[in-house]
């Protein structure tokens, strides 16, 4: 059984920026994790920042050694979280909602065009091996009212119109991750990688991207293993995008 420490805050910078500091954590764990009810400097992707109501949302990261993943395969701890956290959202909506649940790439988790979590990863490497990992996640649980200016957030309580525990939903979370983690042997990365790509965010038809050329219609090809993501144009054209190089975009000018 994987051995995990907890670390337990009001309020906190940065939950990812703490496990960092720990410069490797604690040798006696296998697993940290740094919890707060509130962050002060809560990051996103690109700098981006994440509004959470105090004491309402889930706000936390996990420090772990991911000894078995090559840094060309990092992805896969990307790929781990997300369905961690989207497979945990599942089991505590019920089937009447989890039909709406998805992972946009690369690692946000939807309901329907409503984000819900976002997820931060920081890897520590050295020549071709991770040393460790810290994937930071904020998940909207029990906030009903959302004030900045994100475009599309949503809570679990949103959707249900219930409550939740959040330290119950936690706990699921980062066992669902140490489970993951503990497939990234390479005979079960492949099985972790379909179950990643039957979640994603418009998976099937095409859709409406953008990138620095300006808007076009494309289908999902597929994910590299580096998490470079892959799509088909309506001409033909095969493309491939790092993270923030294309946009998937909601309301679209294309054929007005």
């Amino acid at each position: 059984m994987s051995r995990i420490k907890w670390h337990r805050s009001e309020s906190i910078g940065s939950t990812n920026t703490y496990l960092r500091e720990l410069n490797g954590g604690d040798a006696a764990y296998d697993y940290e994790v740094a919890v707060a009810d509130f962050q002060t400097a809560g990051r996103g992707q690109k700098g981006n920042t994440w509004e959470s109501e105090q004491g309402k949302n889930l706000l936390f990261s996990i420090l772990a050694h991911p000894h078995n993943i090559k840094v060309k395969e990092q992805f896969y701890i990307s790929e781990a979280i997300a369905l961690a956290v989207s497979d945990a959202v599942i089991a505590a909506i019920g089937p009447e909602f989890a039909g709406g649940i998805s992972v946009k790439w690369s690692n946000d988790v939807y309901w329907k065009d409503f984000k819900m979590a976002g997820i931060l990863i920081e890897n520590t490497i050295q020549g071709d091996r991770i040393l460790d990992t810290v994937a930071g996640v904020g998940l909207d649980v029990n906030q009903e009212v959302f004030l900045s200016d994100a475009p599309n957030p949503i809570s679990l309580r949103n959707i249900t119109g219930r409550e939740f525990d959040r330290d119950a939903l936690l706990t699921d979370i980062v066992e669902r991750f140490i489970g993951y983690m503990e497939r990234s042997s390479d005979n079960e990365k492949a099985d972790v990688d379909r179950l990643y790509r039957e979640r994603l965010y418009r998976r099937e038809g095409y859709h409406p991207f953008r990138d620095a050329q300006g808007e076009f219609e494309a289908c999902i090809e597929g994910i590299r293993p580096d998490g470079c993501l892959m799509l088909l144009t309506r001409i033909g054209e095969h493309r491939t995008y790092e993270f923030k190089q294309v946009q998937f975009i909601q309301n679209s000018t294309i054929g007005v």
